[in-house]
């Protein structure tokens, strides 16, 4: 830790910190006494058992976290920059949307990047073949592209606006990968107790992700 702080922190303060315990609940726990607000970690990295799992580390620490969590793929390589050049926001649409607009768009801001909005209206098995008709997926696309403007308005935020149909983990890496994103935004639900756990298509969102991911 010493060595990596001296080389690749040597232009910033930065403390070490070492604590013992459980490894998630250790970070977290500091994390709240420390009044941090954003933690960085990365995930196991690019392999078949990325495909299966995160790591238990972060897993936990993405669902206990109260304040919003970076991760992205561990790497041998260096990134090409630190800062993002485009980023993009995945919504649901429900309540918690709102925030996580306003930290995309905040981002946007401070580094200068484009900023690209997505929703996925999810692929029912049940109605599968109603998606054949194009008057029925027309409807679906004009309704939420018309509830994401408003809610863009509402925070005088500017975008580019992606609707899509289908399985939202992947429709949304897709998305990403082909506006060439380097910084996607997603929501985690609540946080601590059952309806606070990682909700399933965010797991497989970051699990997949072409590139790092803020969950808020």
């Amino acid at each position: 830790m010493k060595q990596f702080r001296c080389s690749e922190l040597r232009h910033s303060e930065a403390r070490q910190v070492l604590r013992e315990g459980d490894p998630a609940r250790t970070i977290v726990d500091y994390a709240e006494s420390e009044h941090v607000d954003l933690i960085m970690m990365p995930t196991h990295g690019y392999g078949p058992f990325r495909r299966l799992l995160l790591g238990s580390v972060t897993a936990k620490v993405l669902h206990d976290a109260k304040c919003p969590v970076w991760t992205a793929v561990h790497s041998e390589e260096k990134p090409r920059s630190a800062m993002p050049h485009h980023i993009a926001a995945a919504i649901d649409l429900r309540p918690h949307s709102s925030n996580v607009l306003r930290w995309a768009s905040q981002l946007s801001w401070e580094f200068g990047a484009p900023l690209s909005v997505m929703h996925v209206a999810p692929l029912d098995p049940r109605t599968e073949d109603y998606y054949l008709s194009p008057e029925w997926r027309a409807e679906v696309i004009a309704g939420a592209k018309a509830e994401l403007e408003q809610l863009l308005r509402a925070d005088g935020i500017s975008a580019e606006i992606h609707i899509e149909i289908g399985a939202v983990p992947e429709a949304v890496v897709e998305r990403t990968r082909n506006v060439q994103a380097d910084l996607l935004v997603i929501g985690r639900s609540g946080h601590g107790g059952v309806t606070g756990r990682l909700p399933t298509n965010a797991y497989a969102i970051i699990r997949d992700a072409p590139c790092p991911v803020l969950g808020v």
